[in-house]
């Protein structure tokens, strides 16, 4: 895993929230993690909210199994036009940026040192300390304080695990410079075209990624 901070967000751009979100399960989890065990499929959908240094960005998000739909409430620039939504389709290790102008489906590689993920195991985990009992979203969640040591680079985390679903429900760095949460989040059915290629799109590949900017 690649610093949130270092990486991508002190620079001040406002990168894509796949940045902050993958929801790995199944072949897409399996494939990103060196085949670790899979946690249950979860559908549900929310706003996912990234602070970071008191600046606020926010975005829809739908997900069911190893897909995620991202409707961003400002549209990304990438180096083919604006994208207003992203969908992540961990199942072909790929991911989706829509063109509307354009009327093209711009398509890159997931990276997995890009992702965190939605369940609580996170890559590089080296130790979990349960805090305690916590709420977070309104919800009843279990509170962790995780170290995780990845490509020779440590970092702290505050963790906040929703103790029905199991899913993160939110991320906060230690030094609590940056955080990633829901807010309504809704746990419920998606339906599958929400994860698919739009009619009357044509592809463009994008080996090198989407070159996404501020």
């Amino acid at each position: 895993m690649r610093s949130f901070l270092a990486a991508t967000w002190k620079r001040g751009q406002i990168r894509s929230l796949s940045l902050a979100l993958a929801l790995l399960s199944g072949a897409g989890f399996a494939q990103a993690w060196g085949g670790e065990l899979a946690p249950p499929v979860v559908d549900f959908s929310g706003t996912l909210i990234k602070q970071v240094e008191g600046r606020r960005h926010q975005a829809q998000v739908f997900a069911k199994g190893d897909r995620i739909r991202l409707e961003y409430k400002y549209a990304l620039k990438t180096d083919y036009g604006y994208a207003a939504i992203e969908i992540i389709r961990l199942d072909k290790a790929e991911t989706w940026y829509l063109l509307a102008q354009r009327k093209e489906l711009l398509v890159t590689p997931v990276d997995a040192d890009d992702v965190l993920p939605v369940w609580p195991a996170l890559p590089g985990e080296k130790e979990r300390v349960l805090v305690g009992e916590a709420m977070a979203v309104g919800r009843a969640a279990q509170l962790f304080e995780v170290r995780t040591d990845r490509h020779g680079r440590v970092e702290r985390f505050f963790e906040w695990v929703d103790v029905e679903a199991g899913i993160v429900l939110k991320l906060m760095s230690r030094d609590r410079n940056w955080s990633v949460e829901y807010e309504r989040i809704r746990f419920s059915p998606q339906p599958d075209y929400y994860f698919d290629e739009p009619p009357g799109y044509k592809k463009r590949a994008s080996p090198a990624g989407p070159g996404v900017q501020g």
